[in-house]
């Protein structure tokens, strides 16, 4: 092969690694609902591919008001949001055909087998070569052998995976997930883990979730959220850095008092043994070392500025 040659293919991987990276800014977001309720405040963030972005907060945190948002599902009432450099208004319809998207309550149509409703979302996506591309997620799924059975008649996990197929058809670019491990067994978390994983490594992908364990396996990247305002951006060992001197265990008593959260109780030969977080741990507890899930409580029940 001739160097002409050599640089025409080069030059052609790099443009094709240009057209798949992708970058979303959010700048000083407000979100205010008509009744009044302010769901986000001041909200800013970068997202750029390839990256696998845990998003974590109570409920009522503002977790799903933020996706809605950015798939164009809500209008921010305040500050913009911009993907590649462009305003979301401006390019929602070239966001959607890169966007797979599973939102926590997700319409199935029942009637329909798993194959046909996958056709029908291929149809609405504008997915040319359909039948390989329901193949492949079918496959990543693990719902090949359910593929010709109506929707109605899967349990509570499989419909779920029915809906991560259809947030995975056709390779998109930006991948948001709310909640989709809910109702999974422990051996299908793991595979599911896996597979976003595996997603992220050329895209973005947010996984918004209760469960630490999935984040804490999977996720480069953390977001934590509470009443609306970001406590903290960074890596998992960030976070847990920040609760270092923080956690404590104790022997449950009736005089135990002090200014402390308990997170866990475990019954024990010796009695009720405490796990708690606390600004200054109190003098009758044991230090131990953190973990995400005491890193995560400390930062919401401390709050961002006792945490720092």
């Amino acid at each position: 092969m001739t160097s002409p040659q050599k640089r025409g293919i080069l030059s052609l991987q790099k443009n094709k690694e240009r057209m798949l990276m992708m970058q979303i800014e959010i700048d000083h977001v407000n979100m205010t609902y008509p009744n009044g309720r302010r769901a986000l405040e001041d909200v800013s963030l970068t997202m750029d591919s390839p990256s696998l972005v845990g998003l974590l907060g109570p409920n009522g945190a503002g977790k799903s008001t933020l996706m809605k948002l950015l798939v164009a599902g809500l209008l921010p009432t305040g500050g913009e949001i911009r993907v590649d450099g462009t305003p979301l208004l401006q390019c929602e319809r070239n966001l959607k055909a890169r966007l797979g998207y599973l939102p926590q309550t997700f319409g199935l149509y029942d009637e329909l087998t798993v194959w046909q409703f996958l056709d029908y979302m291929s149809a609405l996506k504008g997915i040319q070569n359909s039948r390989e591309a329901i193949a492949s997620v079918l496959r990543a799924t693990n719902l090949e052998e359910r593929r010709k059975v109506k929707i109605r008649t899967l349990s509570g996990g499989q419909r779920q995976r029915v809906g991560v197929a259809q947030a995975l058809l056709g390779t998109p670019q930006l991948l948001i997930f709310d909640e989709p491990t809910v109702g999974l067994d422990p051996e299908e978390r793991i595979h599911f883990r896996n597979l976003f994983s595996q997603a992220a490594q050329d895209r973005i992908v947010l996984l918004s979730t209760h469960i630490i364990e999935d984040v804490q396996s999977v996720c480069s990247r953390l977001i934590v959220i509470n009443e609306g305002r970001i406590l903290f951006t960074g890596t998992p060992s960030r976070l847990i850095q920040m609760a270092q001197g923080h956690v404590g265990v104790f022997e449950e008593t009736g005089n135990a008092a002090g200014e402390f959260q308990i997170t866990a109780r475990v019954n024990t030969a010796r009695g009720v043994s405490c796990r708690a977080v606390a600004k200054v741990l109190p003098s009758f507890a044991q230090p131990v070392e953190p973990n995400l899930e005491d890193a995560y409580l400390y930062l919401i029940h401390m709050g961002p500025q006792e945490a720092l």
